[in-house]
């Protein structure tokens, strides 16, 4: 919105041309989102106490979890907020990869919202179903696909690129669809699961964010692209500005779900972040180095899968608890120390991400 203001008075006052540098817009942007978020912050925990939106703890988790029980949750709805706000001043918005991402973004969090809504306010303990969850989020995850898909213009942006190699790129084709859809609900899903514990989920999410950020200035910009060897989508770069609303509202939740937590994420935010990172990743290319750098989250993903498959074929569980947070827990960790070793965990898988731009 700022961008077109800006053009308009740089006619008249050339100081505003700084508003078009897209490096300055994404700045911008974090503080933007940080702020909103530290501004509305307290006063949404306030309204979620008052509708006794609390958190529910599971009698089989660790004892230390009993005191959280009340704590308000959806404070995702924190995040949407300084996300939207600050994409919307700050971001080009006639770039079609902004709206999409937003979108999605924000259709990812209506399902977590939705989710949320019927097991803390409508006290229905299932929420919503299993398949209802899935079928929205494949409707919303396929359908970025698809766009994705048909409007593609160039070959690359339909290849799987893979991290240190320059020129080692495997054509999709039609298995793009599928491929982006799972990056974009698995992603989604691994994040969620990853929200256990105070401030957990969100730093490592920043910290994934930030870095996409980086890509997608680089993929963005043909002469950063051309030099590092990684694919050029024109567009993509405005993306940055995207991931630098993310980093600012992300550090603002932070601020109030640090250590003891004042308030919760919920699926409307953990299902949001998850899908905006999956997306971003596959419109950079950079879906394998997600894996990478997401390994906390693919860590946590893989724990639950290993248990069930473990508990359903031979009766035996692998971990004390899945998913593996808990386990460390139920070992005797402390909470604080669990969480710190799992964000140096993520701090550096992502700065081997960022390597794979010059590792080739």
């Amino acid at each position: 919105m700022l961008v077109w203001l800006s053009e308009y008075l740089a006619q008249y006052f050339h100081i505003f041309h700084v508003v078009q540098y897209l490096t300055l817009r994404a700045i911008l942007g974090t503080l933007t989102a940080l702020f909103v978020a530290l501004l509305i912050g307290p006063s949404m925990i306030r309204r979620l106490s008052q509708y006794k939106v609390g958190q529910v703890i599971r009698d089989d988790g660790p004892k230390s979890h009993f005191s959280k029980a009340g704590t308000p949750t959806m404070g995702g709805s924190l995040l949407l907020v300084a996300i939207a706000l600050s994409t919307l001043l700050w971001g080009d918005l006639s770039n079609r990869y902004v709206w999409l991402v937003l979108l999605v973004t924000l259709g990812f969090g209506a399902i977590g919202w939705r989710d949320d809504y019927l097991k803390l306010i409508k006290r229905n303990s299932k929420g919503l179903s299993a398949k209802h969850k899935y079928f929205f989020q494949s409707v919303i995850g396929l359908g970025a696909a698809c766009y994705l898909y048909f409007t593609a213009t160039l070959p690359v942006e339909t290849e799987l690129v893979f991290p240190f190699f320059k020129y080692l790129l495997w054509p999709l084709g039609p298995f793009f669809i599928v491929f982006t859809y799972f990056v974009i609900v698995g992603t989604s899903n691994a994040v969620n699961l990853t929200d256990g514990l105070d401030g957990l989920a969100i730093l490592p999410a920043v910290m994934v964010a930030a870095a996409l950020g980086v890509f997608a200035y680089a993929t963005g910009n043909w002469q950063f692209a051309n030099y590092l060897a990684i694919p050029y989508v024109s567009g993509a770069g405005e993306l940055a500005v995207f991931c630098g609303a993310l980093v600012g509202s992300g550090l603002g939740f932070l601020w109030f779900n640090a250590y003891p937590a004042q308030v919760f994420m919920g699926d409307v935010g953990a299902l949001s972040l998850g899908a905006a990172l999956g997306l971003i990743a596959v419109i950079v290319r950079q879906e394998l180095v997600l894996l990478l750098m997401g390994g906390v989250f693919v860590l946590e993903t893989v724990s639950v899968i290993l248990q069930v498959a473990s508990f359903k074929l031979t009766g035996k569980r692998i971990f004390r608890m899945a998913p593996i947070h808990h386990h460390f827990e139920l070992k005797g960790w402390p909470e604080p120390r669990v969480i710190v070793r799992f964000w140096i965990i993520s701090f550096v898988l992502v700065l081997c991400g960022l390597a794979t731009l010059k590792l080739r």
